[in-house]
């Protein structure tokens, strides 16, 4: 189920139907939803399985950007629900302006099919370009002329490519550097035109309270030292939030404190006694090759959410709406907190703390759990990345899932989740020391987001304090974002997490 997203084209269609030699958009999908399509089956669910794997090559061919990808995913999405909401009697779009709603004799399902593909098509195009071959395939499947460039606003083609284009321009200097064009930039996309340089160097450690990145393996015997990522991401404007530090946790422990050594320590001895069912979660979650990211994974959450409850289009849309711009959100937040801070990583600190002790500790892949000093501790994780070459405070993993398990809760009216997932531990961090096959269930959105943040503790990335905040700081932007998505659907605002959090 969580393995590499394969996308069949033949298995996305919607349906060809009585094949003619030229049949015209309307008959081409009208003909297929006289009975309403529904969980995987209904179309929004399939652009965004199809925005899924643009996601997992995206992170094949540009290593792996987290911030990057939620963006693309939140503007994604919103472009979807701009075009949708137009043939929504209540809905009101984010971005696109002076477009009327379509009279009540056109909000029906074809045209919503119409004018949502050609709004992720567009999109989907602009983020992740590099796939834009199997985006006109779908399209053609589908009986639309991806070529039709049309912005009449009274057609659901026009709609569609309005929706688009109307999210690409308002975000193309949102900053993101996209273009490569934010002042102190050098032309280079998502290239840190704020400049940032870290306080310690990979061979000294001035400031232990700060971050220290460390040396990857380049796979091919040579080591590189990788560069903070988009340490400029507290800058991009966010989509519901008021500001980045909107929710800006107070600060983390620092050296000297009871609350830091414990939290050291618990990192070691946690890592010693790891269980196969916890290497599995490990690496469930650090989500390997083909990796979605974290706004992915709960994109991948919420298609399962979608078969569960039998979603149809307009269900889905709203939910990877409100889902996809609270894990973007959630990463500015969060990049607010890890930049404002710039706070050390267990690999530092384990290493300053336990300094010629003799401790247990995973060798590596060839080696498992041996007894070491305390300088030569690590993460369980591959040498090739070997920890994210960021700041740790706040998790990343912690805030998204925080936020978007919280999301998942408020838009379902309950905790419950009920997802499980099979795996082989070690398979993607050991492959010579597997472990047998360990089911791991996730009742409920609460405790999924929570054992994703667990996971970044027992794989050595994160204290639990970074969790902790991370998770909170996840969900306080969740349900700020609840707000902004209900007026967006055109709906009253109730006070729902309240009611949900004794669930």
């Amino acid at each position: 189920m969580w393995g590499l997203i394969t996308v069949l084209l033949f298995n996305l269609q919607i349906g060809m139907g009585a094949t003619t030699a030229s049949p015209s958009t309307d008959d081409n999908i009208e003909a297929h939803t006289q009975k309403e399509n529904l969980g995987e089956n209904n179309l929004a669910y399939k652009w965004g399985k199809l925005a899924l794997d643009a996601t997992a090559n995206d992170t094949d061919r540009f290593k792996p950007r987290p911030t990057v990808s939620s963006r693309f995913l939140g503007l994604i999405f919103t472009a979807v629900f701009d075009a949708w909401s137009r043939y929504d009697e209540k809905a009101i779009p984010v971005y696109m302006q002076d477009i009327n709603r379509r009279p009540l004799d056109e909000q029906n399902l074809n045209n919503k099919q119409i004018a949502i593909s050609y709004a992720a098509f567009r999109a989907m195009n602009e983020y992740y370009y590099t796939d834009e071959a199997i985006f006109r395939e779908f399209m053609v499947e589908l009986g639309l002329d991806p070529d039709d460039t049309s912005l009449d606003p009274a057609t659901p083609i026009g709609i569609g490519n309005l929706a688009a284009k109307a999210v690409i321009e308002a975000r193309h200097k949102d900053g993101a550097n996209q273009y490569g064009e934010e002042e102190g930039s050098n032309g280079e996309a998502y290239f840190d035109y704020m400049g940032y340089k870290p306080v310690n160097s990979a061979e000294e450690n001035i400031d232990l309270n700060r971050w220290q990145s460390k040396y990857f393996s380049d796979g091919n015997g040579g080591q590189y030292v990788p560069d903070c990522l988009t340490p400029y991401w507290h800058k991009v404007e966010p989509v519901g939030l008021q500001s980045a530090d909107q929710f800006r946790p107070g600060p983390p422990p620092m050296v000297g404190s009871a609350q830091l050594e414990e939290e050291v320590k618990e990192v070691v001895e946690l890592q010693a006694n790891l269980t196969d069912k916890q290497r599995a979660l490990v690496e469930f979650m650090r989500d390997g090759p083909q990796s979605v990211q974290q706004a992915g994974h709960w994109l991948k959450f919420a298609q399962e959410v979608s078969i569960r409850d039998q979603h149809n289009l307009d269900k889905d849309v709203k939910m990877y709406f409100y889902n996809q711009i609270t894990a973007m959100d959630a990463f500015i937040a969060c990049w607010d907190s890890k930049m404002f801070y710039d706070y050390a990583r267990p690999y530092a600190l384990v290493h300053e703390f336990f300094k010629d002790k003799e401790i247990n500790g995973w060798g590596g892949p060839e080696k498992g759990m041996i007894k070491m000093k305390g300088q030569d501790w690590r993460p369980y994780s591959p040498s090739t990345f070997l920890c994210p070459p960021f700041p740790g405070y706040v998790s990343g993993h912690s805030a998204i899932s925080g936020a978007c398990g919280e999301a998942l809760k408020l838009f379902t009216g309950s905790d419950e989740f009920g997802s499980e997932v099979k795996l082989i531990p070690g398979i993607l961090t050991e492959p010579d020391r597997l472990g047998e096959e360990v089911t791991i269930e996730f009742p409920t959105f609460s405790g999924a987001a929570e054992m994703a943040g667990l996971s970044r503790v027992l794989g050595g990335y994160h204290i639990q304090a970074d969790n902790i905040a991370g998770l909170e700081l996840g969900r306080k932007v969740a349900r700020e974002n609840w707000i902004f998505f209900k007026k967006h659907i055109g709906e009253p605002v109730i006070n729902q997490h309240k009611s949900l959090s004794n669930n």
